[in-house]
């Protein structure tokens, strides 16, 4: 059983692989059940894109509220990780290994893989130019078909991820600010003039934080729900045709990436 949050679709894509190697369960973090029975010796898999050097908010609720039953004790099923991220994850392992503890669970192996980035919120931050994001995709594939590898073996104590320079500074000082203040929906603008209407934008978002409704002009245009659900993962940014989503004024003159997207 494979448990993924993806927004851009670089994680799913990773999962979905994992999913076909190993022929067990795919299940969208997203999804309303959070209670499910295992096979006897069914591995456990958890894959989510990395925040701010952390795991997702809506990762940590998602374990915090999942209830899994089995024959066996859950701690005899092999139980593994595997992250997205655009460079290094600092301390995001240990600190997903700290909500597995809770449930009686731990991640026997772990496992990294650098995608293009996504994340284009902060001045310094841009999409890769095409031939980087080739670059990345192409390395990301070999060694997605090695950790397969590893997973369907069952094989404990493989740990290949990039925790980066100061670890602990990224994912507690760094990060800590980053996930309790900049990941918020209230930041997002529609430049109305651009928008189409077509609603891809909430179709696309994974936690349903967006609702098309009616402006002063009769048009649909898309809302955001300022509810909390929201995990800034952009896929409602990147996947706009019309590049009419904006997060403040500093995505204006951005790129837009999502995997498979058309070059």
């Amino acid at each position: 059983m494979i448990f993924c949050f993806s927004g851009t679709g670089n994680t799913r894509w990773a999962a979905q692989h994992l999913a076909e190697a190993t022929g067990e369960r795919l299940i969208l973090m997203t999804d309303a059940n959070v209670s499910y029975s295992l096979a006897r010796d069914e591995r456990i898999g958890f894959c989510f894109p990395v925040h701010g050097w952390q795991p997702p908010r809506l990762v940590r609720r998602f374990i915090r509220s999942l209830a899994l039953t089995s024959e066996q004790a859950l701690a005899s099923h092999y139980c593994y990780a595997l992250v997205t991220c655009g460079d290094s994850i600092g301390l995001t392992m240990e600190m997903l290994n700290d909500e597995l503890a809770k449930k009686g669970l731990y991640a026997h192996s772990t496992f990294s893989l650098v995608m293009p980035e996504s994340y284009v919120c902060l001045p310094f931050m841009y999409t890769d130019t095409p031939q980087r994001e080739k670059e990345k995709i192409d390395r990301a594939a070999i060694d997605l078909d090695n950790y397969a590898r590893l997973i369907t073996g069952r094989r404990k104590g493989e740990h290949h991820t990039v925790r980066g320079f100061m670890p602990w500074v990224l994912s507690h000082v760094i990060g800590a600010y980053f996930n309790s203040r900049m990941i918020t929906d209230r930041k997002f603008t529609v430049d109305t003039e651009q928008c189409i209407h077509c609603g891809l934008c909430a179709k696309v978002c994974p936690t349903g934080d967006i609702r098309m409704a009616d402006n002063d002009g009769g048009a649909s245009s898309p809302k955001w729900m300022h509810d909390g659900r929201c995990t800034c993962c952009l896929s409602c940014y990147h996947h706009c045709p019309r590049h009419a989503i904006n997060y403040g004024n500093i995505t204006r003159r951005r790129g837009q990436y999502y995997f498979g997207h058309p070059q």
